[in-house]
């Protein structure tokens, strides 16, 4: 199926060696019988792993875990040239899901990361805190607030019997954990603007589970990143922002070709190529679903066409 040096970065809390394996054996023989291993940990999930993959010279890295683990391999094989192929393995899976990689069914997703014809170059994001940490690469959005929990984490066959009125049930979390703060944000070389918000967030893609779309103009290789601000507090606020959620940019777009996304008084959309972000005070931030710290500057920026994954 396919001639390239395979390495394996997987991740031991989330798929079983021999499993995963097995079913590399079962896709492609020739491809398990040469492939190289590289085991993730808890103090590094995945960057050094993938790091050591291309110092061996593989030239298609397919890496098994969930976002933290595709994130980390990702920041060390973007701009190498090299193929990154996902087996998704996670709770969000947020990469691989907007990706459509198969999800549930480790053949099927080994079937299409071991097959050249699925490759493809994606937009990279890179976020620069002032926390001291050195610059850090993401693949799906960055940010603060409630981000994604109030709609990822709605019972499925609650969404499955009752439709959107499902998302109700994560208001009253969303109602109490909120912080609205005044905001500065400056897109590209353009004048900083203030806006209110408990929720930033900028992404190079924005599908959740259920397909919400969070971010619904965003495109991996648009070359641009796209913003929403949340400021919703009241019950009736956030229930105008999930029919704009969920409605104006997800139902509504299946039928109206071309549509962009619909921004309301509580739930604003932009886009640019570069952002940077001033906050009042210290705020948890995260990278791809994971907390990093508080921070009180950001930098985010897009680097176009430099990871290749199938």
């Amino acid at each position: 199926m396919t001639s390239a040096s395979v390495g394996i970065v997987w991740n031991p809390s989330k798929i079983d060696q021999d499993e995963l394996r097995d079913a590399v054996d079962s896709v492609d023989p020739d491809a398990a019988a040469t492939a190289q291993w590289f085991e993730t940990s808890v103090e590094d999930p995945g960057r050094g792993a993938a790091e050591a993959a291309l110092a061996a010279g593989c030239d298609l890295v397919l890496v098994a875990g969930g976002d933290g683990t595709v994130r980390a391999a990702a920041e060390a094989l973007a701009g190498s040239g090299v193929a990154m192929g996902i087996v998704p393995q996670g709770t969000g899976n947020l990469l691989a899901r907007n990706l459509d990689v198969p999800l549930g069914n480790v053949r099927k997703a080994l079937e299409r990361a071991l097959d050249p014809g699925q490759e493809r170059t994606i937009d990279m994001g890179w976020v620069e805190m002032d926390n001291g940490e050195p610059e850090r690469a993401f693949t799906v959005m960055v940010g603060f607030g409630l981000d994604a929990q109030m709609l990822s984490e709605t019972d499925d066959d609650l969404k499955d019997k009752a439709g959107w009125l499902a998302y109700v049930e994560a208001i009253g979390r969303a109602v109490s954990a909120s912080e609205v703060v005044d905001v500065t944000i400056t897109l590209d070389d353009g004048e900083p603007q203030q806006l209110s918000a408990h929720t930033l967030l900028i992404g190079n893609c924005g599908t959740l589970q259920g397909g919400v779309a969070l971010l619904p103009d965003a495109l991996f290789d648009d070359g641009r990143l796209d913003l929403l601000v949340v400021s919703a507090e009241s019950p009736a606020q956030w229930l105008e922002t999930l029919k704009t959620f969920v409605w104006d940019n997800g139902v509504r777009k299946l039928f109206v070709q071309d549509a962009s996304a619909v921004s309301s008084d509580t739930a604003v959309h932009l886009s640019g190529e570069a952002v940077r972000v001033d906050l009042p005070k210290p705020i948890l931030f995260e990278i791809d679903g994971e907390e990093v710290g508080e921070i009180s500057r950001f930098a985010v920026r897009l680097e176009p066409g430099s990871l290749t994954v199938r």
